[in-house]
């Protein structure tokens, strides 16, 4: 066993355990579906890493076939330019120097854009999926923004508006356990994105879904160090 990288299936297998204990502690509930969803989104991401770290080799064949065609035309081009007959002319050298350079960086620039073009169709691939797990951190954290401590200390002075919820201090402190470890889970999918792969636009991205769970979690928990609060006070 490794413990020098993110095991992918563990990942997967912890996100569906989670799962089942929501489903059974609270059937029915919309925190289930999205922790639903969010084994989905680990099951895509272990494809995706595992698609990110392998080489295209049919990206990799076309690039090196324009390379090797755009030598020899570049060549072409310049045996192709006829200087005048006797005396050059500083200027008409100045000119055609200038003209070759040109061509020069032009074929740079070429052959860097196809040289990285393997890295940005993997860069691409990797932030659409980590803006989906930024999106379902959000997701995560609205639905305990209303679960509160206070509101099962005085259930009894709730409005018409207020939200509809009878848990005990035991259930709501395992329902917002529950939201912290699916954040976790959130930031571990997002590293498990990019763990093979070396680019640091990606990698600045997973890490700020890293910051941004852990930012969420560090909430919660002041939820529920109050819930025991008020729970040994006997509120």
């Amino acid at each position: 066993m490794s413990y020098e990288r993110l095991d992918p299936h563990r990942v997967v297998e912890t996100i569906r355990k989670l799962s089942q204990r929501i489903q059974e502690r609270f059937p029915g509930a919309g925190l289930g579906q999205v922790c639903q969803h969010l084994l989905t989104v680990g099951e895509h991401a272990r494809r995706r890493s595992d698609w990110i770290a392998r080489p295209v080799w049919w990206l990799r064949a076309v690039i090196a076939m324009l390379m090797l065609a755009a030598v020899p035309a570049m060549g072409v081009s310049l045996l192709a330019v006829k200087l005048p007959n006797g005396r050059i002319e500083l200027v008409d050298f100045a000119q055609f120097l200038e003209s070759g350079i040109n061509d020069l960086i032009f074929l740079g620039a070429g052959i860097f854009f196809l040289v990285t073009a393997e890295r940005r169709i993997k860069r691409r691939r990797a932030l659409k999926a980590i803006d989906e797990l930024r999106a379902l951190a959000h997701i995560i954290d609205m639905h305990q923004l209303s679960k509160n401590p206070e509101r099962v200390q005085h259930r009894d002075k709730a409005t018409a508006s207020s939200p509809r919820y009878q848990m005990s201090y035991f259930e709501l402190g395992r329902y917002l356990d529950y939201c912290t470890e699916m954040l976790s889970l959130t930031g571990k999918i997002a590293a498990l994105l990019v763990q093979r792969f070396d680019d640091p636009v990606a990698l600045e991205a997973a890490s700020d879904v890293e910051n941004l769970t852990t930012g969420l979690s560090r909430k919660i928990w002041q939820k529920i160090l109050s819930l025991h609060s008020l729970e040994e006070s006997g509120g």
